[in-house]
């Protein structure tokens, strides 16, 4: 099964380079908030009809470029575990952040997790994107491989960590090389509040800053 995923944003990167941006994005920290156990086939198909979507929005040829990041971020969103990928990245801080403090948390969260991706997603061409195989991660989770391909590039594999969450398959965590990415962007968070005294204020003016410089571009 394979698919031609149009500016996937990995391909052509080193290992170094790779774990360094894709540990910058919130992707990197997604949650297992799983309700059920997760059959690897279930994960599968669900992992190559979002891919699918992808690929015919990313290619399509009768929507301008904001029309087809509206459309990628649509995908986005029915793909991933929003709220649990944000209360499980924020940890035991979550606990310390008042409610309005966990709603704006949550808002800045999505908002920031979605213009990255959708926009790193435009910025490639020409790879392409199959499916290699999966298996049962856990009770409650599926490990799905892909293959990520580029003209002059080593191949990459990227595993996707597949869960139900409120009875459906959701994308809870991505592995780059061996690197589970959502614990590296918690570790990054939990570093921004403690530098701001232990206050989850801090990480959210990090946060508006961050979505202030990518609404600039």
């Amino acid at each position: 099964m394979t698919a031609t995923v149009s500016h996937l944003p990995v391909a052509h990167l080193s290992r170094r380079s790779l774990l360094t941006i894709l540990a910058s994005l919130p992707f990197a920290a997604i949650p297992l908030a799983a309700q059920a156990q997760m059959d690897p086939t279930r994960a599968t198909a669900f992992i190559q009809t979002t891919g699918e979507a992808l690929v015919a929005a990313l290619n399509s040829t009768s929507m301008a470029l904001p029309q087809r990041r509206d459309r990628v971020a649509s995908i986005l969103r029915q793909a991933v575990d929003m709220e649990g990928t944000g209360r499980f990245i924020l940890g035991r801080w979550w606990r310390v952040a008042t409610p309005a403090e966990q709603q704006e948390y949550l808002r800045l969260f999505e908002e920031t997790l979605i213009r990255n991706l959708a926009g790193r997603f435009g910025e490639y061409q020409g790879v392409r994107f199959s499916l290699s195989r999966s298996q049962q991660r856990s009770e409650d989770d599926a490990l799905v491989t892909t293959i990520v391909e580029r003209p002059s590039a080593a191949a990459l594999n990227l595993d996707w960590r597949v869960a139900e969450v409120g009875g459906q398959p959701r994308i809870v965590d991505l592995v780059a090389e061996g690197t589970s990415l959502r614990l590296t962007q918690r570790s990054e968070y939990s570093a921004v509040i403690q530098r701001g005294g232990n206050q989850v204020s801090a990480l959210l003016t990090a946060m508006r800053n961050q979505l202030a410089q990518m609404q600039a571009r």
